[in-house]
């Protein structure tokens, strides 16, 4: 339908690339794409810490998989090296800002690696199209580098567009071979119209006003200092939109989600498998509508309840393990 091609131009001119092909569902859109562009021949080089969606991708090509250390690109110069020539094609797959820890990879690094060893790039800016760049164009804009040289980007619609769905942006070769053979897109049903439209307002305002990203932006640094002057840990977070509390147990980190939810703070607890053990956390998702009196607020019970959650969990710990010696 016409929004749905307004929607694709859209985001072709976002980036400054030939074309794109808009997908029903950002999860669908990783899956379908790197499931039918890559062979048993062929090789999928990505960062430890990638998104569910484009390990399943991965997975389904049945291409050799190799994770490198996250964000360590000495680590995946040294597997390319070692590895790259054993395949016939190969791409390198990283995040524009990872969803769990905050953090951005370098890029221009990663681009530098990529034509060394002649292989493709998808970035998943599910996070950082909307958050990165002057006017939130991603990652791209963030390090000042032509999106050209990335092959595809892509990013979900359920973030910074508010709507659902996903894009892959990039030559129109590829897009035309996506849109005539990627399952996820042939097979599927289409967006709704009407969300097509809504994402395409929400980028247009987006463009139009671009205070609102910068609000975010110094908002998100806020949050970083001030949870680092009353001693929280923020691990890896670059203060992106996206910034982890790190609790290091899961219990705690239920525990204290309930706890604030009760106090008017809804922050979802992250767990394994969705992270390491160990790394157990609250991750908070920041906006442009929030304030510095939200962010104070929000860590200023956070700091009271860690000791209270705590607490009851070495209660249940030690009571459960004190059945245990009596059985």
């Amino acid at each position: 339908r016409p929004p749905h091609r307004a929607l694709e131009r859209a985001f072709a001119d976002l980036y400054g690339v030939e074309d794109s092909i808009v997908y029903v569902s950002g999860h669908a859109t990783n899956v379908s794409t790197l499931g039918f562009l890559l062979g048993h021949r062929d090789a999928i080089f990505h960062d430890g810490l990638a998104h569910n969606s484009l390990i399943q991708g991965a997975r389904l090509s049945h291409a050799a998989r190799y994770s490198y250390n996250h964000n360590d690109c000495d680590a995946l110069e040294e597997i390319l090296k070692a590895k790259r020539a054993e395949h016939k094609r190969a791409i390198i797959v990283t995040e524009g800002l990872f969803s769990m820890d905050g953090n951005i990879p370098d890029l221009p690094r990663i681009i530098q690696l990529k034509k060394q060893y002649d292989c493709m790039l998808l970035v998943d800016e599910a996070h950082s199209l909307g958050v990165l760049g002057a006017t939130g164009r991603g990652a791209h804009e963030h390090f000042g580098i032509d999106a050209n040289e990335v092959d595809m980007w892509m990013s979900t619609l359920s973030k910074s567009m508010c709507g659902c769905g996903g894009f892959i942006a990039g030559r129109h070769e590829l897009v035309e071979f996506l849109k005539y053979g990627s399952p996820g897109f042939v097979f599927s049903v289409g967006m709704p119209p009407v969300i097509a439209v809504a994402c395409h307002k929400a980028l247009d305002i987006m463009l139009r006003e671009p205070e609102r990203v910068h609000k975010l932006q110094r908002i998100s640094k806020f949050f970083v200092e001030y949870a680092s002057s009353i001693g929280l840990d923020t691990g890896a977070a670059q203060g992106y939109a996206i910034v982890p509390v790190m609790v290091g147990d899961p219990m705690v980190a239920g525990f204290l989600s309930n706890a604030l939810f009760k106090r008017g703070v809804y922050v979802m607890p992250i767990t394994f498998p969705a992270v390491k053990e160990g790394t157990d956390r609250l991750r908070f998702f920041l906006s442009a509508a929030h304030t510095e009196e939200h962010i104070r607020k929000a860590l200023d019970a956070v700091k009271e309840e860690i000791p209270k959650a705590q607490a009851i969990v070495e209660k249940y710990k030690r009571e459960h393990a004190e059945e245990s010696l009596g059985e």
